[in-house]
C-alpha cells in the first residue's frame, strides 16, 4: 500500500484516539498524537520563559521549533528539534502550558505545519477536531466519528467510575454539551465534517465493529 492518510475528525467522548491508536498499531501506520506535539510546543516556550501571552514572541519562536513523532521498538517517541522529550512532557505544568498555548493561532498554524510534514513522509492516522478539514484535506480516508451526548457522557462517566472517581453523570453531560459547543463556534479551525468525510455514529457500536468498519473502508481504497 502507498503512503496513506486516514483523518479522524469527532467531538470529544466519541473514542476518537483508542479508535485510532488501534488501527494505526492494526495497519503498522504512525498514529500522531497531536496532543503530545502540543505539549513539545510548550516545553519549548517554558524552557524559554515564554508566556502564554506574549504573542509576539510565541509567533517569533514558533520559527525555531521544530517536532515530529517517531516509534522506536514499538514506544512514541515525541522529538523536539532533535531530542527525545518524552521523559518531559507528561508534567501537570506542561500540560496547564498546552492548554493555555493552544488557543494561540501561530502555535495552532505551526503544528498544522508539522503534521502535514509528516503525513507526507508517512503513513499515518490523525485524530482530532479539524484534521479532515484543515490539516489533511487531501487525505485518502476522512471519518467523521460521533456518538450521542448521551452515550459520550455514559462512556466518561463509566471510564471515571472505572478509575475510582465519584462522578456526576449529568454533569458530565452538560459539561460536554458546552465543549461542544465551544468546539463547533471557535473562530480558527471549528469543529465540522468534512464534506468527503464518511459519518459514523458509534452510539450503537462497539469498538473493535467500529474498527472493522474503518478498515474494511481503508481497504475498499
Amino acid at each position: 500500500m502507498k503512503n496513506f492518510n486516514l483523518a479522524i475528525d469527532g467531538p470529544a467522548g466519541a473514542g476518537k484516539s483508542t479508535i485510532a491508536k488501534r488501527i494505526a498499531k492494526q495497519l503498522g501506520f504512525i498514529y500522531v498524537d497531536t496532543g503530545a506535539m502540543y505539549r513539545a510546543m510548550a516545553l519549548y516556550f517554558l524552557r524559554n520563559q515564554i508566556d502564554a501571552s506574549e504573542s509576539d514572541r510565541i509567533e517569533e519562536a514558533c520559527k525555531d521549533v521544530n517536532v515530529t513523532i517517531e516509534y522506536k521498538d514499538s514506544e512514541q517517541l515525541v522529538i523536539l528539534n532533535g531530542e527525545n522529550v518524552n521523559a518531559f512532557i507528561r508534567t501537570e505544568e506542561v500540560g496547564n502550558m498546552a492548554s493555555a498555548f493552544s488557543v494561540n493561532k501561530a502555535v495552532r498554524i505551526k503544528l498544522v505545519e508539522l503534521q502535514q510534514e509528516l503525513a507526507r513522509r508517512e503513513s499515518v492516522v490523525m485524530d482530532g477536531r479539524d484534521i479532515g478539514t484543515i490539516v489533511l484535506p487531501k487525505a485518502d480516508l476522512k471519518i467523521y466519528l460521533t456518538a450521542s451526548v448521551k452515550e459520550r457522557s455514559k462512556r466518561r462517566w463509566s471510564e471515571l467510575m472505572e478509575k475510582g472517581v465519584i462522578a456526576d453523570i449529568d454533569a458530565i453531560e452538560k459539561d460536554i454539551t458546552e465543549r461542544d459547543h465551544r468546539d463547533m463556534t471557535r473562530e480558527f479551525a471549528p469543529l465540522k465534517q468534512a464534506v468527503d468525510a464518511v459519518y459514523l455514529d458509534s452510539s450503537d457500536m462497539t469498538i473493535d465493529q467500529v474498527i472493522e468498519k474503518i478498515i474494511s473502508l481503508i481497504q475498499s481504497k
